[in-house]
């Protein structure tokens, strides 16, 4: 069984989600709540596998709460939920370390699959979607942008070349399977590279190293 919390301050939504996910012989949802803050004590009561976020809650917001709880060793996976066209959060709470995001009308039998996708250690999250979600980022100008490329560059700088291949394609979207094809690899290998690079980079999972690559410039989607 996966194991959920559902995180969101309208009860109407938490209600759907929980008649939603718990259609799933696979999914339950263990606990909810209605503010960031109460997200530390239900993980540790309920140690859930993947926690569905708002990311605008009136008290301790999704992004703060997520930043706090992947900081932690054995943190779950979170799932971002956001109405995407009006949240400029999103992607800072990406980099924060979550999984993913869901938009709060994505069809059920969609939430679901994410939710295993995520649990099973799969980000949810496209090149398509990545370079959007840049694209809504406001707020940066020029400077902020090339003081931010020139740390990505030189944070990749420290992987080797075969792991530097490795993380473009990261950045790129492509899969495991689809890296180990490109680069002549086994699968085997491709995931101890991706292990190695996330390890080697302090960094929580795939949709951040596949951030870290745009932030330098060098993901070949832009």
């Amino acid at each position: 069984m996966i194991r959920l919390l559902l995180v969101d301050d309208d009860p109407i939504v938490r209600a759907g989600l929980r008649l939603m996910l718990g259609g799933a012989p696979d999914l339950e949802v263990v606990g909810e709540a209605a503010d960031g803050s109460e997200v530390p004590a239900l993980v540790a009561a309920n140690s859930p596998a993947v926690v569905l976020m708002d990311i605008r809650m009136p008290g301790t917001d999704g992004l703060a709460a997520t930043q706090s709880l992947r900081a932690r060793p054995g943190a779950p996976e979170v799932i971002v939920l956001t109405t995407f066209n009006t949240d400029e959060h999103v992607l800072r709470a990406l980099r924060a370390g979550a999984a993913g995001f869901l938009l709060k009308d994505t069809p059920p039998q969609e939430i679901v699959t994410a939710v295993r996708k995520v649990a099973a250690g799969e980000p949810v999250l496209s090149p398509a979607i990545t370079r959007q979600l840049i694209d809504q980022v406001t707020g940066e100008g020029r400077d902020g942008r090339e003081e931010r490329a020139e740390a990505a560059r030189a944070r990749l700088a420290l992987l080797g070349s075969r792991e530097r291949d490795v993380a473009l394609a990261v950045g790129r979207g492509s899969p495991n399977a689809e890296i180990a094809r490109e680069l002549y690899l086994s699968l085997p290998t491709v995931k101890t590279h991706v292990s190695r690079i996330l390890a080697k980079l302090d960094l929580n999972n795939r949709v951040q190293l596949a951030l870290l690559v745009h932030d330098a410039g060098e993901s070949g989607t832009d």
